[in-house]
């Protein structure tokens, strides 16, 4: 039976011993698979608003409202960039992780070149940028913008907060009188406080309304925003836990696609939702959200270097009445409890299963769901404590924060996804020395620059040129061609993988239908047995059920599958086929919103 076709016999109740085991193994949380993973029982549209909403949390809001408030709109490119990134994620990379039938990024790096040390330096180096540029961000970024609010459904969060947020943009321009009073207006946002400060620091940028900047000069130069941001987008939406663990749970490839679509689209909207609104701050609020002078600074926000941050959260409280106030705090603390909910159940899959499992090889699950959820409380502590060198980074520039480690961090990662995907001759040794080279490399330049400050405008960093004086853009191109180079050379100094290792694992060999002999065997077996003799179960007590339901356990356990049933499921998520009118309209969709990117970037560029 194809898997297209056991879909259908689910969707019809047929094969009903199957369909009750395979959906309890889905929907039981107490197991590991049921826990990290939805089965791939996801359809398109949940999948394409989950993707978003992992995406965007309060620190997009925060952030690229406060660039666009600083330095114009070319931070919506950042955004725009998804729009290729996500027909590539969908079409080229999620089919071999379905194949080769992993939980976690590091998981696939382990099936492909064998050996644990490339799966662990993976899986630490994940949980580090969770800290640095997911978890303290979203946290610092809400406490900028309320404290506290009511939770809601992700996707009425989603859906209220697009809405919300359209309908005061729309309220902005009219404060503004229209687009081009807009542009007029935001070239003239000067702070009246201005001291013998360089106008070039208080001075709105005469390429504000380009996306594609001067590439020596421009603050975003657009070599960097063309090649490098690829890079770092690669390495976020292809090979990231939090997003690709989206697209896992798909019922088939053809929803993974249409999930992808969806989301391209949806991120068309940052440029008119954030970055437009915390431009408007700026004419708004232009002492506030503007000010250079050190002092004046840190009596409106409390940071020194700069107040952007502040352009979008004074924009909502100033602007909207009182109760769309209110709704609009409460949906933008949902939209961040979404956020770090998918990253705290990504760093607890990739802690758990891909470093828990090194220290205690025969952990039952309940052992191992109650490490995850114990991490994640190690995690938040960490991520806290973060946070106010995350306030002074990068001239109080959030979003450049973030994407200035990323860029320091992540090109290595990115460059042996690429070649482990699409050139089968590279082998473990090649991946390794890649990652542990570049790794001190970009920590030479991230230290460094924390070591010296990032500095202001108004009191630059001391940093040497010669290793802060080049664009992150453009190191995160030179760090990623550096680790291509040492991962293909070294690879072909030693010895090749031997296909029978690689079937479904890269892609010339991705239709191949061997049995695949792994080069190492799986570490952590699921050793839950059953004892010959059990003591009547007792009701638990309250203690004892509210840690259970921390520690996401359940009282019941799923049904024992036979062999057979195993055997079906396995083929189920590993199976790739797609209804040929599905697939002919998704590949014409996918074509439509490359098209789309295209012409945005070549409007606005």
């Amino acid at each position: 039976m194809s898997f297209t076709e056991d879909a259908e016999s689910w969707d019809r109740g047929e094969d009903e011993s199957i369909t009750m085991a395979g959906a309890m193994v889905r929907t039981n949380r107490s197991t590991v698979g049921g826990f990290f993973l939805a089965g791939r029982s996801m359809v398109w549209w949940p999948i394409g608003a989950s993707l978003f909403a992992s995406n965007i949390g309060s620190g997009h809001f925060v952030g690229i409202a406060g660039t666009g408030a600083a330095a114009g709109i070319a931070i919506g490119g950042f955004e725009w960039n998804a729009l290729i990134i996500v027909v590539i994620l969908g079409w080229l990379f999620v089919p071999i992780y379905i194949k080769a039938g992993i939980v976690t990024m590091p998981e696939y790096l382990k099936k492909r070149f064998g050996g644990q040390r490339i799966r662990i330096y993976l899986s630490v180096l994940s949980l580090f940028l969770y800290i640095f540029t997911k978890i303290s961000a979203d946290m610092f970024s809400g406490a900028i913008f309320i404290q506290q609010a009511l939770k809601l459904n992700i996707y009425v969060a989603v859906i209220a907060l697009l809405a919300i947020t359209a309908l005061y943009t729309v309220t902005a321009f009219n404060e503004v009188g229209g687009y081009e009073n807009f542009q007029d207006r935001y070239m003239t946002a000067i702070p009246s406080i201005t001291g013998n400060i360089s106008e070039k620091c208080y001075q709105p940028r005469s390429d504000a309304f380009h996306i594609f900047r001067d590439p020596i000069n421009g603050d975003l130069p657009w070599p960097g925003l063309v090649f490098g941001l690829t890079i770092q987008a690669t390495w976020y939406w292809c090979t990231d836990q939090v997003i690709v663990q989206r697209c896992l749970s798909a019922k088939n490839l053809s929803h993974v696609k249409g999930g992808c679509i969806l989301c391209g689209y949806l991120k068309l909207l940052p440029m008119f939702l954030m970055v437009f609104p915390g431009m408007i701050s700026r004419i708004l609020y232009t002492d506030m959200v503007a000010c250079v002078d050190p002092d004046e600074c840190q009596e409106h926000c409390g940071a020194s270097v700069g107040c952007s941050n502040i352009a979008y959260p004074k924009l909502v409280l100033n602007l909207l009445p009182n109760g769309l106030r209110g709704l609009m705090m409460s949906v933008m603390m949902a939209s961040l409890m979404s956020s770090l909910t998918s990253v705290f159940n990504s760093a607890s899959t990739l802690f758990t299963m891909d470093i828990y499992t090194k220290v205690r090889r025969n952990a039952k699950e309940r052992e191992l769901m109650i490490a995850g959820r114990v991490f994640i409380l190690i995690l938040i502590g960490i991520s806290i404590a973060w946070i106010p060198v995350v306030q002074s980074a990068q001239s109080g520039q959030l979003f450049d924060y973030i994407q200035s480690i990323t860029s320091y961090l992540t090109p290595p990662v990115a460059a042996v996804f690429l070649l482990a995907i699409f050139c089968k001759r590279v082998n473990e040794s090649g991946a390794f020395y890649g990652l542990i080279i570049g790794l001190p490399i970009g920590l030479s330049r991230m230290i460094t620059e924390f070591a010296y400050g990032t500095g202001s405008c108004v009191n630059p960093s001391n940093c040497p040129d010669i290793i802060c004086g080049v664009h992150y853009l453009y190191f995160g191109m030179i760090l990623f061609l550096v680790s291509c180079i040492i991962i293909v050379g070294v690879s072909l100094m030693t010895k090749p993988i031997d296909d029978k290792h690689l079937y479904r694992l890269c892609w010339s060999l991705r239709n191949r239908t061997e049995e695949r002999v792994d080069i190492d065997p799986d570490d952590w077996v699921n050793n839950e047995e059953e004892d010959e003799y059990k003591e009547p179960e007792e009701e638990p007590g309250i203690c004892k059920k509210a840690i259970m339901c921390f520690c996401g356990l359940e009282e019941t356990k799923a049904p024992k599958l036979s062999p057979e049933e195993e055997a079906e499921m396995k083929k189920n998520l590993t199976d790739t086929s797609e209804k040929p009118l599905w697939r002919n309209i998704v590949n014409t969709n996918g074509i439509i919103l490359l098209c789309v990117a295209v012409f945005f970037h070549g409007y606005f560029g």
